[in-house]
């Protein structure tokens, strides 16, 4: 058992823990594809899957497409330039839509196996997290754009929509997604993305687009859908997601009579993950883009960033105070520091750029201290919340009946014969 300084520090105290039994979860979902198509493949799909699967499960057997699609980049396409072989990047099309499927079905399979709780939430937005800059990270390599700038902030970029739901769910307490959303319409393209590059490879998103439309020749000259594709990713985020989280924060806290701008300073945490890749990967004394280790930093970063969004969403879940610090920041700063440190060089004290080899030893340190941290703060969120709502994580047990009270003991639980919020999305 965590001790009670720990326990508080990271919202699993017993008096943090006891708002999940009163915990509601809610959701707006505007896409009309998603409202109108996909709901039913999502309903039929969830009927294939066995009783015996845990939500949280089917929930982390999605996010290992990711993973396995991951490996596939390295083993045939680790300049993340290509091409590979079509099938790598069909596959990463599949792994894909196979993701947002097992991540939108868990909940319903959640609601069939009446296993359904506040730790479903968690573990799905959890992995959601994780799989931020791993998504984008393939949608890098069926692009053909490398270890670039442009490779990079593909990889790196939906950090910046995912914190800002968060954000805006923990003062809502509503996760809303719009007319067009990443989840839904954004995977979708990204797929379709991915399997135009099964079909006509890479180079197509490297080919002047006048190729393709002759008579636009004077407009487009050498123009490639490359240099278009940072503004539309850019255009997307601050002119209609960032205004819309702002303005729904902005309605909610009015509502409170509560001021609204305090609240921005809780950005801190993504301006400190922004800046300080922006100043690592961008000085030139790096050599993570140079030698092509951006698959192995965005690993890193997905435990960073993973920790930090996912600390905001145990803090809603348990009505605790918004979490400004994650220690597994503090390295992103001092690597950022450590490639930059010529710029101020004391002569005698600080002298030089660090070597390749040292900046290398330095990311793989990272890694491994990114992946204990997490790894023990993980399990220790996930055994607290089991121990004190009586539920398994990744399986479930038989309900066991006691007089007029039946308690699950599994993902879910319920109580006086009345269920508990179910914790995720339909």
């Amino acid at each position: 058992m965590p001790s009670s300084k720990i326990a508080a520090h990271e919202c699993v105290s017993e008096d943090a823990l006891v708002h999940l039994k009163s915990y509601k979860y809610s959701s707006v979902d505007k896409s009309l594809i998603s409202r109108y198509i996909l709901k039913h493949y999502w309903n039929g799909f969830v009927e294939l899957l066995p009783l015996w699967l845990a939500p949280n499960l089917v929930t982390l057997i999605g996010f290992f497409f990711i993973l396995g699609n991951v490996a596939l980049v390295e083993l045939y396409v680790p300049d993340l330039v290509g091409p590979a072989p079509s099938w790598v990047y069909y596959s990463f099309a599949f792994g894909l839509w196979m993701y947002s499927t097992m991540d939108n079905v868990d909940g319903k399979q959640a609601r069939r196996t009446g296993t359904s709780s506040p730790l479903g939430e968690l573990f799905d937005h959890g992995i959601d997290s994780l799989n931020c800059t791993l998504a984008s990270l393939l949608e890098t390599a069926a692009m053909g754009y490398g270890c670039s700038y442009t490779g990079a902030f593909t990889a790196l970029v939906p950090v910046l929509p995912m914190f800002l739901s968060t954000w805006e769910t923990y003062h809502t307490h509503t996760l809303y997604l719009g007319y067009f959303n990443g989840p839904t319409e954004g995977l979708i393209i990204a797929c379709s993305v991915m399997a135009l590059s099964g079909y006509y490879g890479p180079e197509i998103w490297s080919t002047p687009l006048v190729k393709y439309f002759p008579s636009y020749y004077e407009y487009l000259d050498d123009m490639t859908f490359k240099d278009l594709w940072v503004p539309i990713l850019l255009g997307g985020f601050f002119i209609a997601h960032l205004p819309a989280c702002v303005v729904n924060v902005a309605r909610t806290r009015r509502a409170q009579r509560l001021p609204v701008a305090p609240l921005f300073l809780e950005w801190t945490p993504l301006i400190i993950f922004v800046v300080a890749t922006m100043a690592w990967l961008g000085s030139p004394y790096s050599f993570i883009l140079k030698d092509n280790h951006l698959v192995l930093y965005c690993l890193v970063m997905s435990l960073v960033f993973g920790r930090m969004t996912t600390k905001i969403i145990l803090a809603h879940l348990t009505r605790q105070p918004f979490p400004y610090w994650t220690v597994m920041l503090a390295p992103l700063i001092g690597g950022a520091v450590l490639v930059n440190h010529p710029y101020w060089a004391i002569p005698g004290i600080l002298t030089g750029p660090v070597s390749a080899r040292f900046e290398l030893m330095y990311l793989w340190a990272y890694l491994i201290f990114a992946a204990v941290v997490y790894g023990r703060w993980a399990h220790l969120v996930i055994t607290s919340i089991c121990d004190f709502l009586g539920i398994n994580c990744l399986t479930i047990t038989p309900k066991a009946t006691s007089g007029d009270k039946t308690v699950t003991r599994s993902n879910g639980f319920t109580v006086n014969g009345n269920s508990f919020d179910k914790g995720r999305k339909d």
